[in-house]
């Protein structure tokens, strides 16, 4: 990994979101074309985190100003630090190789309204590595609001419908070109603008609706490489080192993980952190050095 800020040049065999990592180990080139399809790659975990610390810190940021500020924005502001400084976690795999992400993107559905039959869209939003919560509140917010006061299809949803329309054998006929595009890296840069399977992240907040958090399947199509989703709070009990107990709230998360882009090791040393700044948020206002993945 590099420690700077200048990003690499673009070369032969790049596509239109991210560089062909030429470096790493032989195995790493090798397990894509064992393992093809992003679900034969998946590893599933959860964990829970106790958020009286994150509590404490969001209020504080809604006296600050940043009104409607939450959770959400607490686990994409510690995902966001993460790949600063763990880039590795901003990989993926397209055509059977390895390509080191050139922005932060991430996707996330979204009702119109809060009713059943209100309609469902998605929204990607970009970000930089040295965004603070306030710069993730402020994207999110402006994109979740663009999406609730506009009655309009977005990008995403344009498309859709007019694939749609398709008859079937060519709407089929449209999709096989789209994932022998996307396989050579040839899909148009304003398609995988609008895509919300090509991102760094997929984020789903079930704690908003007050149900548990699932493990939800990474796509094929595209290639995100992490999804993440979140629940309610609860509360559980705590044993403390004089071995009284006392109630606190937690959230508990569960995360999918594309294996092929890092090791194991290295997946784990991101998600502590991030669970580390979770529990410590006051962290996230540092600056951070950002990290360059490898060559």
């Amino acid at each position: 990994m590099n420690n700077t800020n200048a990003k690499p040049r673009k070369r032969r065999g790049d596509r239109p979101d991210g560089r062909r990592l030429r470096s790493l180990a032989p195995f790493y080139t090798f397990i894509p074309f064992i393992m093809k399809d992003r679900n034969d790659a998946s590893n599933y975990f959860t964990d829970s985190i106790d958020v009286s610390a994150a509590d404490a810190y969001l209020r504080k940021k809604r006296e600050e100003g940043l009104k409607g500020v939450g959770m959400l924005h607490l686990f994409l502001a510690a995902y966001v630090r993460c790949v600063a400084q763990f880039p590795g976690i901003n990989r993926f795999i397209s055509g059977q190789r390895i390509y080191a992400r050139n922005n932060i993107e991430v996707s996330m559905a979204v009702k119109r309204k809060l009713s059943l039959d209100a309609a469902e869209t998605t929204i990607k939003v970009v970000f930089e590595p040295t965004d603070r919560i306030e710069d993730i509140f402020n994207k999110m917010t402006a994109a979740i609001n663009e999406i609730k006061d506009n009655d309009e299809e977005n990008g995403t949803d344009k498309f859709a419908a007019a694939c749609g329309k398709l008859p079937r054998p060519i709407f089929r006929w449209a999709i096989r070109l789209f994932y022998w595009l996307d396989y050579h890296g040839w899909l148009p840069k304003s398609l995988l603008d609008i895509s919300p399977f090509h991102a760094s992240f997929f984020i789903t907040d079930l704690g908003s609706i007050g149900i548990p958090p699932i493990y939800h399947h990474l796509y094929n199509f595209g290639n995100v490489p992490i999804f993440l989703a979140f629940g309610a709070k609860h509360r559980q009990s705590y044993t403390k080192s004089d071995g009284t107990t006392e109630d606190r709230r937690y959230i508990d998360y569960k995360v999918v993980t594309d294996e092929r882009i890092c090791d194991g090791h290295y997946y784990a040393t991101a998600f502590k952190h991030m669970k580390h700044y979770m529990r410590n948020p006051n962290l996230l206002d540092e600056p951070v050095t950002v990290v360059q993945d490898v060559d």
